[in-house]
């Protein structure tokens, strides 16, 4: 492809079919010693001992973030040879056990290239991106992949200015990999060299000078930023909040061009005040548009790092869960973490923020998170990987029935991916459960594997990807892929969906496997049948049954037909002709046919 006619080259069709990667081995990310819990039977420790396994000792705050959490500043020696050796541990280790976080002070670095693989996250420690420059790139390439970049999943950078070496940095990136609070002074190249296969992707809350580059990209999804122009489209490219998007023409060129987003709160980060770390929060805004630095102060508040249990990989759930009982907000640092039991958060405004695509495992068939009915709880930058025991549910925001009203302060959702098999052998009935009102879901892969280890239609068996049972839901970048079942379920009302990127499992057997009573399949995208009011924008659903071309899917989407429940700009593609949509939503829309891998689009429904 040349870079003159982005869309003159088919799309993807064997995207993530071809290789699981190898993990590559890492050292063992050191561990944190729990509170004892070797008290003495209550038959014979006498009132002392009962009294201490009533009241433990209280947690601390704060303290080192950990081995795998690489803090940077301009004096430091040898950062490049730093950063190329972590670079080449996790270049291609997709399912490994690696998780880093690059971290530069304030200041003015030069003559970096700081090349990202994967679970590596780079940041700025500045309360601006400008605060740390960096005179040279951050790049993410395909080399590992054969210059195919739809595997380039679990990275990120967030609250950096970049002044690239050539005038543009390149970004080529799938799933899971934000670009948040950054400034690009210069252009952004967002396909891999060669311009080859690419599926992404996010950017949120950032400034780039000049123009941005999809090329190759399949779909992306740009909130509350600031761009000089953006170049082209393939499928499905959405803006909200954006100065200088391009003018709303989906189907042609696919642009779906919102003004505001609706409501938005940034992602909480770290960051430096003198020598000590604090997190900031910033604060919610309504009919948002543009970037919330820039002008002086972002509007917020800030957490000193006092006030969080900082975890290290080892640490028990019990544990966490008494930091939180404590009144400690918690930072988990990279590693891998597994539990026996829920981390319960129960308190209004907790933080739970991950570094480094810190990852919960959780053992025996548990939850991993479950949050209360309560106000303006934030997670952010973590990764739930399942276990092999199946779990009802990874994810719980909210409890069954949760009915009060969070508008003021509602719970977000950011940067948090779902994984189910891949790494290993893992499974869930539901990944995610959205039963708080107000929530505001804002980036996740919620991601049943199609390669990799402990892969198959039964063997990772994962139902349903995100269900939301919430009254007034926000999803903001829901990408959700290859669910037995229905991808998304809503069922509360007057939910809202900025941009949604779909595949359906690739890997159904055949027609009996996916039928749905007298339908055939079941949708990525459902609306419940009581639900009266909905709206989504920039919608896409892809079908790749690569072990049953012959299977049909009806429709991408299912919902009601009530004036309240409206959609915009639709989309279905089957990829190279592996199984084919016979409509777009219920029964309207124009089937695909043959091996062309062209869109099938409905601009407005009903």
């Amino acid at each position: 492809m040349s870079a003159s006619s982005p869309d003159s080259r088919p799309p993807s069709i064997g995207r993530r079919t071809l290789l699981g990667a190898a993990a590559v081995a890492t050292p063992a990310v050191l561990g944190v010693a729990t509170p004892s819990a070797a008290a003495p039977s209550s038959a014979a420790a006498g009132p002392a001992a009962a009294s201490a396994r009533k009241k433990p000792r209280a947690l601390p705050g704060g303290g080192d973030l950990g081995p795998n959490v690489i803090v940077f500043d301009p004096s430091t020696p040898g950062i490049q040879a730093r950063l190329d050796q972590v670079f080449r541990q996790q270049e291609s280790a997709q399912f490994g056990t690696g998780r880093y976080a690059l971290l530069f002070k304030p200041g003015t670095y030069h003559g970096l290239n700081a090349q990202l693989g994967f679970y590596t996250s780079i940041a700025g420690l500045g309360l601006s991106p400008d605060d740390t420059t960096i005179n040279g790139d951050v790049t993410v390439d395909a080399g590992w992949f054969n210059g195919n970049a739809t595997q380039n999943f679990w990275r990120s950078a967030e609250n950096l200015a970049l002044v690239p070496v050539n005038g543009t940095n390149r970004w080529a990136v799938a799933q899971a990999a934000p670009f948040r609070r950054m400034h690009v002074r210069g252009g952004l190249n967002l396909s891999p060299t060669g311009y080859g296969w690419a599926s992404g992707g996010y950017i949120a809350d950032s400034r780039i000078d000049g123009q941005v580059g999809p090329y190759s990209q399949q779909q992306w999804y740009t909130r509350d930023s600031a761009i000089g122009s953006w170049l082209n489209g393939v499928w499905n490219m959405v803006f909200s909040g954006v100065e200088g998007a391009p003018a709303q023409s989906f189907p042609n060129p696919p642009y779906t061009t919102l003004g505001t987003t609706p409501i938005s709160r940034e992602k909480p980060f770290l960051y430096l005040q003198g020598n000590d770390y604090r997190v900031f929060l910033p604060e919610k805004r309504t009919n948002a548009r543009g970037v919330t630095w820039g002008n002086g102060t972002p509007r917020g508040t800030s957490l000193p790092l006092s006030q969080f249990y900082v975890a290290r990989p080892g640490v028990s759930a019990a544990t966490l869960n008494q930091a939180l009982a404590e009144g400690l907000h918690l930072l988990l640092t990279p590693g891998i973490y597994h539990l026996d039991r829920p981390i319960q958060v129960n308190r209004a405004g907790t933080v739970v923020l991950g570094l480094g695509y810190a990852t919960l495992i959780p053992d025996g068939g548990v939850t991993a998170v479950q949050v209360a009915d309560v106000d303006g709880v934030r997670l952010a930058g973590f990764l739930v990987d399942a276990g092999p025991v199946n779990s009802a549910t990874l994810l719980e925001i909210g409890p069954r029935g949760a009915s009060r009203d969070h508008s003021a302060n509602p719970t977000t959702v950011q940067d948090v991916f779902v994984r189910i098999g891949g790494a290993g052998a893992g499974k869930a009935t539901t990944s995610m459960v959205i039963n708080n009102r107000h929530t505001i879901v804002d980036h996740t892969w919620v991601w049943r594997a199609d390669h990799g280890e402990g892969v198959g239609w039964e063997t990772n068996r994962a139902d349903y990807g995100v269900v939301v049972n919430g009254d007034d839901v926000l999803a903001t970048g829901l990408f959700v892929e290859h669910f037995n079942k229905y991808d998304v379920q809503w069922n509360g009302q007057r939910g809202r969906t900025i941009f949604f990127q779909n595949e359906k499992a690739y890997d159904a057997p055949n027609q009996a496997a996916i039928q749905n009573g007298s339908t055939k399949g079941y949708a990525a995208y459902k609306v419940g049948d009581g639900v009266t009011t909905h709206e989504g924008w920039g919608l896409g659903s892809y079908c790749y049954y690569n072990v049953n071309p012959s299977i049909v899917q009806h429709h991408g989407f299912a919902a009601p037909v009530r004036s309240g429940v409206r959609f915009h700009n639709l989309l279905v593609v089957s990829l190279g002709g592996q199984g084919q949509y016979e409509c777009v939503i219920n029964d309207t829309g124009s089937p695909t046919s043959g091996t062309s891998t062209v869109p099938s689009t409905v601009v407005s429904y009903p």
